[in-house]
């Protein structure tokens, strides 16, 4: 084959998805979910599925794209082609319970289910951010292949598990960005004293440079910023940070999001309301989240592009960080991780496991797809 040399191993593997979702599309031009459903009803298999009225609550609103909207998405696909059977009341973040405390709500069952990026639960569950991101760790396709096919599933559910949780993977989406500062970042002393939001174990390794990190939810971000209680804040893909406004207040964007290479968002459901459910209704929803990690990967693919592409029309710069102090992140990122693995034993053997697969899998990488910069 011939094309274009400047082709990146990312933009390949895209390609790669979004021709299986081709397919798929054109597989539902021939057979409808419509004529599924006809079909399943008129055969009685319908009647197999168990009617669900859940309340459901997301750590992001539904006004953010992608991330937000994957909800919204996934209760109207299972609304349709139940019938009507399994319904999903959503609730916006903090209607019913806090953001930051979706988990703990569903294990006392105030909720039956949620939608969030786990890493929210760091602090009860040291190991969640590794099936929520790894800095410096897998990319998309990679870890979507640990989960479904190495042992990444089975080692979420156990560490759930102890929790009464369910987690099912349901979204997917690449790299964050590495945040935005209201001053450039030219080397590592502007990260001593730096005051920024930041989550997950890339929180722990700002700390470990001198940054001081806070957490707080996607909504508070923007006051927070313009007033001046924070210097910087990391938090969503760059369409979902337009849409927060964070480039009217702080003008440097940074690149790559070394934090969080890949993005991931699970349902999460009590574990006694889902082993209540039959086998038929289980494989429906996980059927219909496994769709829908493919569908937020692509279109977060496409909308960042021409988000970046405007940006200096708004006076913002986007910036690559300097080698010298991704360098440092590297490695104070490994220091860190290795120092979490040895304090929990959950944790110790998630990253074991991704770093067993991605050592394997690197293999093929290396040899499959054009290096970074042909």
């Amino acid at each position: 084959m011939t094309g274009d040399r400047n082709v990146t191993p990312r933009a390949l593997l895209i390609a790669v998805i979004t021709a299986l979702v081709v397919g798929v599309l054109a597989s539902l031009a021939i057979r409808g979910p419509g004529d599924v459903r006809d079909r399943l009803e008129s055969s009685g298999e319908v009647s197999g599925l168990q009617p669900i009225h859940w309340r459901v609550t997301s750590s992001f609103t539904d006004a953010m794209p992608v991330i937000g909207q994957t909800p919204t998405r996934l209760a109207t696909e299972l609304r349709q082609i139940s019938s009507g059977a399994i319904d999903l009341q959503l609730f916006e973040p903090g209607e019913v319970v806090p953001a930051l405390e979706i988990t703990e709500s569903i294990k006392e069952k105030k909720i039956e289910a949620g939608f969030m990026w786990i890493g929210y639960d760091q602090g009860r569950i040291p190991a969640s951010t590794l099936i929520a991101a790894v800095p410096f760790g897998m990319e998309p396709v990679e870890f979507s292949a640990w989960w479904y096919y190495g042992e990444g599933r089975e080692l979420g559910e156990a560490l759930y598990e102890e929790h009464d949780v369910m987690p099912i993977l349901c979204s997917m989406t690449g790299p964050e960005t590495a945040g935005w500062f209201r001053e450039p970042v030219e080397s590592l002393d502007d990260l001593v004293g730096l005051k920024i939001r930041f989550a997950g174990i890339g929180g722990k390794v700002l700390q470990r440079l001198g940054a001081s990190v806070t957490m707080i939810p996607g909504g508070e971000i923007f006051q927070a910023l313009e007033k001046g209680a924070i210097d910087a804040s990391e938090f969503s893909l760059p369409v979902v940070d337009q849409m927060l406004g964070f480039g009217r207040v702080a003008k440097y964007n940074y690149f790559p999001g070394w934090h969080q290479p890949f993005s991931t968002g699970h349902l999460l459901v009590n574990l006694d309301v889902w082993n209540a459910l039959n086998a038929e209704t289980q494989a429906l929803i996980r059927l219909s989240c496994k769709a829908m990690v493919t569908d937020t990967l692509v279109e977060a693919e496409s909308l960042q592009g021409p988000v970046i592409r405007d940006f200096n029309e708004q006076g913002i710069n986007a910036e690559t960080l300097p080698t010298e102090i991704l360098e440092e992140l590297r490695r104070v990122s490994i220091e860190v991780l290795d120092e979490e693995a040895e304090k929990d034993a959950h944790f110790a053997r998630i990253l074991d496991s991704q770093r067993r697969f991605s050592e394997t899998y690197n293999y093929w990488k290396r040899k499959g797809y054009l290096p970074r910069n042909f």
